[in-house]
């Protein structure tokens, strides 16, 4: 597998980067979500909805950039898989919306809260499961006719999109729940260290449950993942993701606050590299690769003049926003 340095290729890692800048941003305050029933009614809930106060509408950009990169760069990859994924980006699109009105209403309204604390969590769960199977359909493939969709209106549902669906959940659970141990103290940091465990487990599990899946999909996964000499470079990932899982396991034990979620997003990383292990050079796996999906080499190389300004700002508000929110949160309003 060799990389070429075109525009193709860096507009591919540049997608690639804000998607994963997403799913690790976005992803911690979507598991605040998910695990938010677990947490009492009062104080608890309060503090974990002020860890992410500051920060979560920002985080969303990187939802914008990706699937705005992905329409201008690879014009003919978003035409294939837009209607392949509609029923699922509308539901991951909803999901946003009613947990953002949730996340806002919850304060303002409070004789509602418990209605507007159900609609922050759905709204958590649909927008990641929604996620997670579009993860898994891609993987599993999409049927291409000419230059475009093929397939049917459920194409995407299948065991294998379930079981990656359920995987993101467990994988954002237990990266809100990490976020937490690292913002929070008193009882709500106790009870995120609880679902850390919990989540940790099950993540793993899930971790090990899709990569014994994967290689024997349809397309090269199995040539690419078990086969020599690809396998010198892809052992590595497992080992390390069991490596990983046994020092976050140790830096529960011993109370540590911000180990836990940094060693989060080092598994998420690795699950990254190994999802571009499988699929690159394909945008749409053993269907279209990054190339035949490309726009014209004058578009991207306009639009790279314009992503080169704009990273950087977005990198340096982002990053700004987290230092100054910096520390351990309390439990008054949000306003």
């Amino acid at each position: 597998m060799s990389v070429n340095c075109d525009l193709a290729t860096i507009w591919a890692f540049l997608i690639a980067f804000a998607v994963f800048a997403y799913v690790v941003l976005d992803g911690f305050d979507l598991g605040i979500g998910i695990i938010f029933p677990a947490f009492g009614v009062g104080e608890e809930r309060d503090a974990a909805m002020n860890a992410i106060a500051p920060v979560w509408d920002g985080n969303e950009t990187w939802l914008v950039l990706g699937g705005g990169g992905l329409m201008a760069a690879f014009p003919l990859a978003f035409a294939i898989l837009m209607p392949a994924f509609y029923p699922l980006i509308i539901a991951m699109l909803l999901g946003l919306v009613f947990r953002g009105v949730a996340f806002e209403f919850r304060w303002r309204d409070p004789r509602h809260r418990a209605f507007w604390d159900f609609g922050f969590t759905a709204g958590s769960v649909v927008a990641a499961l929604a996620q997670g199977i579009i993860l898994g359909a891609l993987l599993q493939g999409v049927k291409v006719t000419g230059r475009g969709y093929g397939g049917g209106w459920l194409d995407w549902l299948t065991p294998f999109s379930l079981l990656t669906g359920g995987s993101v959940l467990a994988a954002y659970a237990l990266l809100g729940s990490t976020w937490l141990i690292a913002k929070t103290e008193g009882n709500a940091q106790k009870r995120a260290c609880r679902l850390a465990r919990r989540y940790g487990i099950i993540t793993l599990l899930a971790i090990a449950a899709v990569s014994a899946a994967t290689p024997f999909l349809a397309h090269d996964y199995y040539t690419r993942w078990l086969t020599m000499p690809g396998i010198l470079l892809t052992a590595p990932v497992p080992v390390l993701v069991a490596l990983l899982g046994l020092i976050f396991w140790r830096a529960l034990g011993r109370g540590a606050e911000s180990a836990p979620f940094l060693l989060t997003l080092a598994l998420f990383a690795l699950c990254f590299v190994g999802l571009g292990i499988s699929m690159y050079p394909y945008i749409v796996p053993d269907a279209v690769t990054i190339w035949a999906a490309a726009a014209p080499e004058s578009s991207q190389l306009f639009m790279l003049i314009g992503a080169g300004i704009m990273l950087p700002l977005i990198l340096g508000y982002t990053g700004w926003a987290y230092w100054v929110f910096r520390g351990k949160v309390g439990t008054e309003g949000y306003h």
